[in-house]
């Protein structure tokens, strides 16, 4: 039985090991396959089984979407990023709350930009930025003590940061507290120099009349940042305002030359133009600024007194009109207007505009002279003295306030009253002379050499009657209007029969060692001599522009 098996075993595999065999191959894959999958089915039989680990949210996952729709402006759906976001995280994102809170203060919800600047605070109370950002909704809410602490905390987190220096000054302007907010602003400026430092360190000695120091402060800026047009036409206003008129064409040219249609600079140059007489030319220049600015005030009010000095009254009226219906609360406006109509003798239209004028400007003494001579041809004598008391009372330096009182007293039969108005005239004209060489214009020294006679204080005046061309007049100084403080440019023009070209005003000290303006409003007239004809004769009035 045994050998029986034996042979038949022998024939079972005699084929395949004999020439019908086929050798296996490795890229066989019906044989791999098997082989495979049995192979990863039990190694997995053998590995335990673990339990996966909670996933947590992540409190950052999508800032970088949120800041990308932020600066790209693309404000409504970086709400609703930030509002999935504040859900997932229950509220406790950081940076979604303060995009959010960013987005709030440029919509112009500030108290709302507060609360969530403040809940970040809260969230990194170590974070200076956080805390500058209180601050800064705190200023723009107009509570600047309030932001003066803020900025401090935040000044001991991080004490060498220029802008919380820059913005510790800038609160203290707003709360006059200008020792104060120039050493912050000289500390920033120690830190890091930046333009918006110098003009903000600029504006204190301006507001505090010192326009020495602003000037260095400007020329310093300047020579820090020499392509910054705003700076260079603000240095050249105030060489305007100084009478340093090359230096001043200087730095508006360098203005202009970056930075051709920079409307304030040209608008400077057209003003200093018209000041000098050459009203053609300025209205060249002020025809492009209107295509800048066409609805701007002071480049209305330039042109109506362009007009002004061309003797055009009805298109002066027009112009000034139209600043004053863009600018009502401009008292510079309203005084340019009372001046037109005194000029064309509509007495009541002076009147009115006058009036509102000495409402915005109530320290103002030739507001009131010009009202007083407004009240004079309306026959109103009572309020004309009344005006007149008032105007000599707030002027302490400009003897036209005493000659037109001294002539209203006389024409009323007052010599004794009038002869004690043309001797403070007189103490008034003594002074200019002793402090500086200002000449009169000649229809004031005309004027007041008629008063003196007919007061029988004889010929020989303190002053003699000047002899020069009708454009030498002493200049005006121009104003700033950007960024800082704004002076009025102003030329002298005659009025009614005796108009002249254009002159100006200068600063005058006063008794007190202050400074003053001479101006030259309207005089009244003298009642005729019995061997003169009856003929009305009127002083140079001053003009104010911006």
């Amino acid at each position: 039985m045994a050998e029986e098996a034996l042979a038949s075993l022998s024939v079972f595999f005699s084929p395949i090991c004999s020439s019908h065999f086929v050798p296996w191959k490795l890229d066989a894959p019906f044989l791999s396959l098997p082989l495979r999958t049995q192979f990863s089915a039990s190694a997995e039989s053998q590995k335990p089984q673990l339990k996966k680990a909670p996933e947590f949210p992540i409190l950052e996952k999508q800032n970088w979407l949120i800041h990308l729709h932020y600066i790209r402006k693309d404000y409504e759906a970086c709400k609703a990023v930030i509002k999935e976001q504040l859900q997932e995280t229950q509220g406790l994102c950081e940076y979604a709350i303060y995009v959010q809170a960013l987005i709030f203060r440029l919509e112009g919800n500030i108290q709302e930009s507060l609360e969530l600047f403040q809940t970040c605070a809260v969230l990194s109370p170590q974070c200076a930025d956080n805390l500058k950002q209180v601050a800064r909704s705190l200023f723009l809410l107009g509570k600047h003590k309030a932001a003066i602490e803020v900025y401090s905390e935040a000044a001991k987190l991080n004490q060498k940061d220029w802008e919380i220096c820059h913005n510790l000054g800038v609160c203290y302007i707003y709360l006059k507290q200008f020792n104060k907010a120039q050493d912050q602003l000289h500390n920033a400026l120690h830190l890091n120099r930046h333009d918006l430092t110098y003009i903000m360190l600029g504006k204190i000695h301006l507001l505090e009349g010192d326009l020495d120091k602003a000037i260095e402060i400007y020329k310093k800026a300047v020579e820090f940042s020499p392509e910054n047009t705003e700076l260079l036409t603000t240095l050249g206003l105030l060489y305007l305002q100084l009478g340093i008129y090359q230096k001043a064409f200087e730095h508006l040219g360098n203005a202009l030359t970056y930075d051709p249609t920079n409307y304030k600079a040209i608008l400077a140059a057209g003003s200093m133009m018209q000041t000098h007489g050459d009203f053609d030319v300025a209205l060249t220049k002020y025809r492009v600024v209107a295509c800048a600015v066409p609805e701007s005030p002071p480049l209305w009010n330039n042109i109506g007194m362009c007009f002004f000095g061309k003797k055009k009254y009805v298109a002066a009226i027009s112009c000034l009109k139209r600043a004053n219906y863009l600018a009502p609360f401009d008292w510079k406006i309203l005084y340019n207007l009372g001046l037109v109509h005194l000029t064309m003798q509509q007495y009541a239209s002076a009147f009115h505009f006058l009036s509102a004028a000495i409402n915005f400007q109530p320290k103002m003494g030739e507001l009131y002279m010009l009202l007083a001579v407004a009240l004079t041809n309306l026959e109103d004598i009572e309020n004309a003295k009344r005006a007149y008391a008032e105007a000599v009372r707030l002027d302490k330096c400009n003897p036209l306030v005493n000659l037109n009182y001294a002539v209203l007293l006389y024409n009323q039969g007052e010599k004794r009253a009038a002869l004690t108005q043309y001797q403070e005239m007189e103490k008034k004209v003594n002074l200019l002379k002793d402090s500086s060489s200002l000449e009169f214009d000649s229809e004031m020294v005309e004027m007041a050499q008629k008063l003196g006679a007919a007061l029988q204080v004889g010929e020989a005046l303190v002053w003699t009657k000047p002899v020069k061309d009708p454009k030498s007049k002493h200049r005006s100084p121009s104003a700033s209007k950007a960024a800082s403080v704004p002076q009025p440019l102003g030329s002298n023009q005659a009025l009614g029969q005796a108009m002249s070209s254009a002159a100006a005003y200068r600063k005058l000290p006063s008794g007190a060692g202050g400074t003053s303006q001479l101006t030259k409003p309207p005089s009244l007239p003298l009642e005729p001599e019995p061997t003169e004809e009856a003929h009305p004769t009127e002083a140079s009035a001053q003009i104010r522009e911006k």
